[in-house]
Formats: C-alpha cells, sequence, structure tokens
C-alpha cells in the first residue's frame, strides 16, 4: 500500500468511526405497484441522491456502516427491495431482476429524483445496472459491487441450496449469528451483528428466521442483462472481491470491452461483499472514483 493510499484509508476510518453523530437514519416508507417499500434516508432532500440497493437475502440497513458517511453531501436512500426487510411481500412471487427494477423506477419517479449515484451489491447492482440503462438521463454515476450484467446458472444453484437449509430457521438469535459468522469470517462484529438483528426476525413458532420472503427464490435464476446495460452512459466502476467467482474473467472482459467508461477494482482476498469486509478501503475506492466526476 503506498503512502498516499494508506492516508486515504486512515481518513476514511477516522470518517467512519465518527458518522454516527449527527446522522441518524428516517425510516420510510412509500407505495409503488401495489407494495408498501420501505426504505432508510440520511442527510437532506436538497442534495443529490445516492441510492443504495442491497442483495438477495440482505436488507437496507444493510448500508448503516456506509451511509452516514455520504450524509454530508448526498440525500442517501437504502431501500428494502420487495420480499425483504420490512418491505411488502409480492403476493404472485415476482422476483425477477425486472420485479426489482419497475419497483426502483416507480420511485424514482415518484420522488422525482435525478442526477443520481447509484451504489448496489450483488443483486442490488443488478438492478442499478439495469436503472441506469433504462433511466440514464437521471444517472450521473453507479458503482457496482461483486456482480456484473450476467449470473450463471452455477451461482443461482447455489442458492437455492443455501436458503434450503436455511427454511426452518434457528432456536435462537446467537445460533443465527454464529452460523452467520462461519459465513461471513471476514466481517467485522460491529458491521455484522447489526445487519443480522435488523435482518431477522421471531417467526409465529418461536423460530428466528431472515426477514425475507421464501418466494424470493424464484427470481433466482441464471440471468442475462446485456442489452440495458449497454445503454448505460454514466461512469460506472465495478469493485470486485478477489476471493469471489461471480464475475467471472470472461465477463470482466467483456464489461471493459462494452462499456468504455467503465472501470474494474479488484479488492484481493475479499469475497462477495468488500464493503462490509474492508469498508475503509472501499469508500476510499468510491471516493476517488466520485471526485474524479466534479
Amino acid at each position: 500500500m503506498t503512502i498516499k493510499k494508506f492516508l486515504e484509508v486512515l481518513a476514511v476510518s477516522i470518517s467512519l468511526a465518527t458518522a454516527g453523530a449527527g446522522a441518524a437514519p428516517v425510516d420510510r416508507t412509500i407505495a409503488v405497484n401495489g407494495l408498501k417499500i420501505h426504505y432508510v434516508e440520511w442527510g437532506s432532500a436538497e442534495k443529490p441522491p445516492l441510492v443504495l440497493l442491497h442483495g438477495i437475502a440482505r436488507v437496507a440497513h444493510s448500508f448503516d456502516h456506509l451511509a452516514p458517511h455520504f450524509a454530508d453531501r448526498f440525500r442517501v436512500i437504502a431501500i428494502d427491495m420487495r420480499g425483504h426487510g420490512d418491505s411488502a411481500w409480492d403476493p404472485q412471487g415476482s422476483y425477477m431482476v425486472e420485479d426489482y427494477t419497475k419497483d426502483i423506477a416507480a420511485i424514482v419517479r415518484e420522488l422525482k429524483l435525478k442526477d443520481m449515484v447509484l451504489w448496489g451489491n450483488s443483486t442490488g447492482g443488478r438492478v442499478v445496472q439495469m436503472i441506469a440503462g433504462q433511466m440514464p438521463e437521471l444517472v450521473r454515476a453507479v458503482i457496482v459491487e461483486d456482480v456484473g450484467p450476467e449470473r450463471p446458472r452455477e451461482v443461482s444453484n447455489g442458492r437455492a441450496d443455501r436458503m434450503a437449509k436455511e427454511a426452518d430457521g434457528w432456536a435462537t438469535f446467537d445460533d443465527l449469528y454464529a452460523q452467520a459468522q462461519k459465513e461471513n469470517p471476514r466481517t467485522p462484529e460491529a458491521i455484522l451483528k447489526p445487519f443480522v438483528q435488523h435482518a431477522s426476525k421471531r417467526r409465529d413458532d418461536g423460530r428466528i428466521v431472515w426477514k425475507r420472503d421464501p418466494a424470493i427464490l424464484n427470481g433466482f435464476v441464471p440471468t442475462e442483462l446485456w442489452a440495458t446495460v449497454k445503454k448505460i452512459r454514466a461512469p460506472l466502476i465495478y469493485v470486485l472481491g478477489g476471493a469471489s467467482n461471480i464475475v467471472p474473467p470472461q465477463t470482466q472482459m467483456d464489461i471493459r470491452q462494452e462499456l468504455k467508461q467503465s472501470e474494474i477494482v479488484m479488492m484481493p482476498g475479499l469475497g462477495h461483499y468488500p464493503s462490509d469486509e474492508k469498508p475503509a478501503e472501499f469508500i476510499a475506492i468510491v471516493e476517488r472514483f466520485l471526485a474524479a466526476l466534479r
């Protein structure tokens, strides 16, 4: 690590440590496409919007350790996508990327958002790519975390197996948290435990389960979004975990070929959620990207 990069990461680390003061989020709901959607907001409505979208089985509060850092410059809006967290479950079990995108597009219109910076991880990263391709005139920049325009079949199959094992839930919160620690060994407790608390609930039978509609699995199928993604005009940065296989080398080559305004940054040794594992380093990358837009 260069001295310059070290100082950047140190500055972000200090910012993260102090960001909680005066940056309390506000919980809101909005009705779109017949569903009540929950979102969390930081900062002033007068600032340009930074829209944050989580991955499958995650929630808006997944960004609690990141959002306050940007609240002085942005209206930060983290959304529980349909079927997740405190948002409504779709009665038809419609959870394709296109369904999530339809909701986010409606929220953008309802809140009259423009000049947006979009940031999504995992499935949320696919959705922000779709929004940027469908609404290019409203998007200033796109940050995509460890996902590309494609979801291979092997990734889809892996999610199905995992959700089947989790269907019965856990006897206690501590049991669920212990499982989360095994699956996310590089994520600090200060980030992982609040996420698990926000993303779980007690079922009627007393078992602890994730806050999600089991039908979200309906949408976890092989996906290819290039027709829309090619229409993106805004600068993009793809930040990938070096220990993740979600965006294979061929897809990285395709991104560079099709999206000349894009940049790919690899974070060595990290997994599918690098912003959880090393948030200060991730934010330093984002800050450099945003600074280049000015």
